[in-house]
């Protein structure tokens, strides 16, 4: 009879292994994304005033197709005077494009065009999947060349993302010859296994070296990826585009020592903007003087020419951002080309 005993116990750890991947894969790839409405109403309710500034500019509402035939949405707002600067702008995880609305407004004032777009799965655009970049990174190239073939080749265009979006405008840079001049990267992760190890274990407290090879195994099986072919940390090294890295401090659910880490294997013209005591995403609402005129600033180096490596911090940051540094040492992170 003991036999049973172990064999069910066998079958429940199976299957609370099966439900725990499945959860994971879900909560990483299909979690519920808030629509335009829900995204506006969630700003409002942590204070944010965008009607104001948002409703009365002059926009119009664009789609592509994507490489792999889904269905893209962006808005696009014209600058104030006949401009060939561009900036897009792209969303972080599970919201929409007015999530990028309290950041147009530097942009604006330096007279960019502004492309607000919904990553694919979020606000208006198709899509089963969020791959982190994997696909993203396909799309920002397909909405830089609406841009260049509607507008011209002349066009200057900059990229701008905040958490996911942060690493997908990073991942474009793995594309062979990107025509960007400028890349800001808004609490950015450094390397998606990374990330899920951070999250699984540190935020979930789920035993990642169990369940990180089977959730691994649930991308390539079911969303046609794997963890390490997304890898920011990998692309920046061998990128000569300009790029800002923006990290609040008190992020706990993207660690601001990956900001670090990436502008530490960044070459060339990189500057690195840690703001004290933001949380993850609110960089811009805990000292919005600061971020834009760093913004601004960078920007105007990248587009006059001029090359610079800085750090911008309030005060040092002493705190040990990444504990878990000897839990990943064994990880194979980088191995991986880009496809």
């Amino acid at each position: 009879m003991e036999w049973w005993i172990a064999a069910l116990a066998v079958a429940a750890a199976a299957l609370a292994a099966a439900g725990i991947t499945q959860y994971a894969f879900v909560q990483m790839t299909q979690m519920k994304a808030l629509n335009h409405q829900q995204t506006f109403e969630a700003l409002e309710r942590a204070g944010a005033r965008l009607r104001e500034f948002y409703d009365p500019l002059p926009k119009k509402d664009v789609q592509i197709t994507s490489h792999d035939g889904l269905r893209l949405n962006g808005v696009m707002v014209p600058a104030e005077q006949a401009s060939e600067k561009w900036v897009i702008l792209v969303h972080g995880y599970t919201t929409s494009l007015p999530a990028s609305i309290p950041f147009m407004e530097m942009f604006y004032e330096d007279n960019f065009n502004l492309l607000l777009i919904d990553q694919r799965r979020h606000g208006k655009s198709e899509g089963k999947y969020t791959t982190y970049g994997y696909h993203e990174k396909h799309d920002v190239a397909s909405w830089i060349r609406f841009i260049t073939q509607t507008f011209g080749r002349d066009c200057i265009i900059g990229l701008h993302g905040v958490s996911l979006g942060g690493s997908t405008v990073l991942e474009y840079l793995s594309l062979p010859d990107p025509v960007v001049k400028f890349v800001i990267a808004d609490c950015p992760y450094s390397d998606l296994t990374r990330l899920m190890h951070h999250q699984m274990q540190r935020l979930n407290h789920i035993p990642a070296a169990v369940f990180l090879p089977l959730v691994n195994a649930r991308l390539r099986w079911k969303a046609g990826f794997a963890l390490n072919q997304v890898s920011p940390l990998r692309t920046v090294e061998g990128s000569r585009v300009p790029v800002m890295f923006i990290h609040g401090t008190k992020d706990r659910y993207i660690p601001p020592q990956m900001s670090a880490d990436l502008f530490a294997a960044k070459s060339g013209h990189k500057r690195l903007l840690f703001v004290e005591g933001a949380i993850h995403g609110f960089a811009i609402d805990t000292n919005p003087t600061l971020y834009k005129s760093s913004v601004k600033e960078f920007v105007q180096e990248a587009l006059s020419g001029e090359s610079s490596s800085r750090v911008d911090s309030p005060e040092p940051v002493s705190e040990d951002m990444w504990q878990e540094q000897d839990e990943y040492a064994a990880l194979n992170l980088t191995e991986a080309p880009h496809p």
